[in-house]
């Protein structure tokens, strides 16, 4: 039941899982116990009262997420969100991942819950790149350590690759990769250097690229580069 509902773009598999723990999740007018619960074709699946269609295909999107709005189905401060910035008649998404509500750039975005839990995985090897500006003396051989990793308030960082892109008074514009993509792991890393970061923009995640996206803009990935990139998608 949770990969089927992660499969139809309801929630992640995990938050999935909560909702039948919950009791919220009724299949075929009954609630449902266990999140292996299997579901055949023609049955009738309920959460909280609503009834959930069938997955449909698998797809894809990226989009560009401008600062200023979180990246969360509902707010409990009521901020901006970037699931109320999308166009109208977008089936239900769930985001690859998350940018913070100052950080901007490549958002991937999905239909299959599942695929999402799939793509997040560090495992998976994908390199998430970013430009980011920062206010502070750079250090390039301080930057360059982060590749053995770094521990932050206690916290183990993996290999982050940091460089120097150009330089303006005391600002300065890095290019950083990484693996992790830990909650503002960029924002405290930087901190620990003495680094104030005043912009993060992400360029990429894995295969899937900005570009030449505007704010706010969406733009599908294409079935054949999705089957491509990610087999058996």
């Amino acid at each position: 039941m949770a990969k089927w509902l992660a499969r139809a773009g309801v929630a992640s598999r995990r938050d999935a899982e909560a909702l039948v723990a919950e009791g919220k999740v009724r299949l075929n007018n009954r609630p449902v116990r266990h999140p292996a619960t299997f579901v055949q074709p023609g049955d009738t699946v309920l959460v909280a009262g609503r009834p959930v269609d069938a997955p449909d295909r698998t797809r894809l999107w990226r989009y560009h997420k401008p600062d200023g709005l979180v990246t969360t189905h509902k707010d409990p401060q009521d901020r901006p969100t970037v699931f109320r910035s999308l166009p109208p008649g977008l089936p239900r998404v769930v985001s690859v991942g998350r940018l913070d509500l100052n950080s901007e750039g490549l958002l991937l975005l999905t239909n299959d819950g599942e695929l999402a839990r799939r793509l997040e995985l560090p495992s998976n090897g994908w390199v998430r790149r970013y430009r980011v500006r920062i206010f502070g003396a750079v250090d390039e051989k301080r930057l360059a350590s982060l590749a053995d990793g770094v521990t932050v308030d206690g916290v183990r960082y993996g290999p982050i690759e940091a460089g120097l892109d150009s330089r303006k008074g005391d600002n300065a514009w890095l290019t950083v990769a990484l693996r992790e993509g830990r909650n503002r792991e960029i924002r405290r890393v930087m901190m620990s250097l003495g680094f104030h970061v005043s912009r993060l923009i992400r360029t990429s995640y894995g295969p899937f690229q900005l570009g030449t996206l505007k704010r706010t803009e969406l733009e599908e990935v294409p079935g054949k580069v999705l089957r491509d990139q990610i087999p058996r998608a």
